[in-house]
């Protein structure tokens, strides 16, 4: 049974903005190696489109990024949706009951299923489905913006932290 974890990377003050703070080169490599063993990615529609910027081939990009553009063209990805827009290469619309879509995913494939997004994470962690979730904390405040916790706060348990770079923590919780 695969496993749904929601990580991201996070202000001091709770946010989220991958436009507000990048990941150092160090923690681009290690999502790229996040991204090659995940079993799959699920999205919600806004967030999905953002990352539709990985489908296109960028001459520019330096051997990470296109690292992490191949890892994340070749694992299937579901998006949740209430539109009828078309997906993308190597992706599914995940439409109707959403608990029983997610469910059926997780039975049918084993290992780690990302969750991007923090309002698609509130539904899930509403629904009880979330197995784990990843804060990457930098050492920033922006003192606005997206919540991690869109919702309510589930309870949790440390399960784990690290050190991903000089200034990142990774701090692993699973719900309580």
């Amino acid at each position: 049974m695969a496993k749904l974890v929601f990580g991201m990377n996070q202000s001091l003050d709770g946010y989220v903005d991958h436009m507000a703070f990048a990941p150092s080169p160090q923690l681009f490599r290690h999502f790229i190696e996040e991204a090659r063993a995940q079993t799959g990615s699920l999205y919600g529609r806004r967030i999905y489109e953002i990352m539709r910027y990985w489908d296109e081939e960028h001459p520019e990009w330096n051997a990470d990024e296109q690292a992490f553009a191949a890892a994340w063209r070749r694992q299937p990805k579901w998006v949740v949706s209430h539109s009828q827009a078309p997906v993308g290469p190597n992706a599914q619309l995940l439409e109707g009951d959403l608990a029983g879509a997610i469910s059926k995913l997780k039975a049918e494939h084993d290992g780690e299923i990302e969750v991007a997004g923090p309002d698609l994470a509130r539904s899930l962690t509403e629904l009880g489905l979330i197995d784990e979730y990843r804060i990457y904390l930098h050492p920033v405040v922006l003192g606005q913006g997206k919540p991690y916790f869109a919702g309510p706060r589930p309870r949790l348990r440390l399960l784990a932290h690290d050190r991903i770079d000089e200034d990142v923590i990774r701090l692993r919780y699973v719900p309580a």
